[in-house]
């Protein structure tokens, strides 16, 4: 017998307008199980849950070790967030869940035909990754560029590639949403690598970061004209990497 799909749903309370969503998604062969707020009861859940519905109130809002919880076991279990509230509820919420796992936001009052047609379409096609952006790691020193990934790989897809030239072939099949490269390579340094960026047209607007043993000024004033997003030193800390990264994201989305 084929499983029906499973939608956890976090809720302050058992209302009437929760209990109606059970229905509905129960109409359309969609299991849906009421976890309210509770941390235990959603462990639970993490692994056999398809999806995790936080329907948003004040109480969910304020509950930051909650949206914590939901934003780490989506990212470890690949898992994702669907969101139902307020703009300003909806604005509250995101900056503890991360945009990297919520597929979709829907305002209050729902439109439940349009909330189940999509979350129908979710649960037959989607795939985690498509939330993830996209990074693409350039640099000579195979082992740097490969622990930078170990960091990375869990929170976005990461992609590698050791010189500047392979960078340039590599992102005319490929689409990324940020680039870090290294700012000294041997043949073709970061800075030429920028500005062969810069003067094609598909590749002029990816941001770049450059990643650097340098923090002299010389070095950084050298490739302003080039507007690079920023400049990361390369002995910076993972937890410190992730924070700039998620910070980079949240401000550019």
């Amino acid at each position: 017998m084929k499983k029906n799909k499973l939608a956890a749903i976090v809720a302050s309370g058992d209302s009437f307008i929760v209990r109606g969503l059970v229905m509905k998604l129960k109409g359309v062969e969609i299991d849906a199980e009421l976890c309210g707020m509770d941390i235990t009861k959603l462990q639970q859940q993490e692994d056999a849950a398809d999806i995790f519905i936080l329907y948003l109130d004040d109480t969910v809002t304020a509950d930051t070790d909650l949206l914590v919880y939901l934003k780490t076991t989506c990212m470890q279990k690949e898992k994702a967030v669907c969101l139902i509230g307020s703009k300003a509820e909806y604005d509250v919420a995101i900056k503890y869940l991360d945009k990297s796992v919520v597929w979709e936001w829907f305002e209050r009052p729902l439109d439940m035909d349009s909330f189940l047609q999509k979350i129908q379409r979710y649960m037959t096609s989607f795939s985690f990754d498509s939330l993830k952006k996209n990074i693409l790691i350039v640099d000579d020193d195979l082992d740097y560029m490969h622990m930078i990934r170990e960091w990375l790989k869990d929170i976005y897809k990461v992609s590698m590639v050791n010189s500047g030239l392979q960078a340039i072939t590599w992102l005319a099949k490929n689409k990324v949403d940020l680039i870090l490269l290294d700012y000294e390579m041997p043949v073709t340094s970061g800075p030429q690598v920028l500005e062969m960026l810069k003067s094609e047209k598909d590749t002029k607007d990816i941001p770049v970061m450059f990643l650097t043993g340098k923090s002299d000024k010389g070095s950084i004033v050298k490739v302003l004209d080039l507007k690079p997003t920023g400049y990361l030193l390369k002995s910076i800390k993972r937890d410190e990497l992730i924070q700039k990264l998620g910070d980079f994201f949240r401000e550019n989305k």
